[in-house]
């Protein structure tokens, strides 16, 4: 008997001709190659020679390394994937809560009462389905409660070049909402690219570990 240590397909191939060219053990093999691996084997009178390196021991630790890595970046992705529903939700869930603010219905009562008003809202897109932001309800109720900061408001929407191209007050909550779920979804797809080749590894050294032990 004789040992070789291969680390290309082809070379594997052209010392062991009988090994079968398809199958699980095939599949691994060559994807365990891909990613830089090394194998020593010991040939025999058998279509797939005797595997000494990588051994069991070496193969579990591998395995063991790679379940961590797989685990930090499924947590990842769990948390990327929660972001990117919060902000998808965003509008809805604040659609929903408005319901519940007292300020939301004294604005629809003044927007069925008062032309001015509604004309002022309209001037301006008045962000009022998120009246249960905290981060906008201040403005809101100024702009419902106080006409003096309604029309400055509107008179600043009208000619200042800030708002020329678009009239929405409230732009940068559509914004945010966008640039929070791009980062998530491209955040996401990485992880998910690294996960499916850590599967595709998983899978090859689980194989190579069932040879390891014949």
């Amino acid at each position: 008997m004789s040992h070789n240590v291969i680390s290309d397909l082809e070379v594997f191939e052209e010392k062991f001709p009988l090994a079968p060219k398809s199958g699980e053990r095939r599949i691994a093999l060559e994807g365990y190659f891909k990613i830089g691996g090394v194998v020593k084997v010991f040939s025999s009178e058998k279509a797939w020679p005797k595997l000494m390196y990588p051994n069991t021991f070496v193969l579990d630790r591998k395995l063991k390394e790679l379940k961590q890595k797989k685990d930090l970046y499924s947590k990842n992705l769990s948390g990327w994937t929660k972001k990117y529903k919060q902000a998808e939700r965003y509008h809805k869930s604040n659609q929903i809560k408005k319901l519940k603010e007292p300020l939301y219905w004294k604005h629809m009562a003044k927007m069925t009462t008062d032309k001015e008003y509604r004309r002022d809202v309209e001037t301006v897109s008045l962000p009022v389905h998120l009246v249960a932001d905290d981060k906008w309800k201040p403005m809101i109720k100024m702009f419902v409660t106080d006409l003096d900061y309604r029309k400055q408001l509107t008179e600043t929407v009208k000619e200042s070049i800030v708002y020329k191209k678009d009239k929405r007050v409230a732009k940068y909550a559509d914004e945010l909402k966008d640039f929070r779920m791009n980062t998530s979804g491209k955040q996401m797809k990485s992880l998910e690219k690294k996960l499916a080749k850590i599967n595709e590894i998983e899978v090859a050294l689980k194989e190579l570990h069932k040879w390891a032990k014949e």
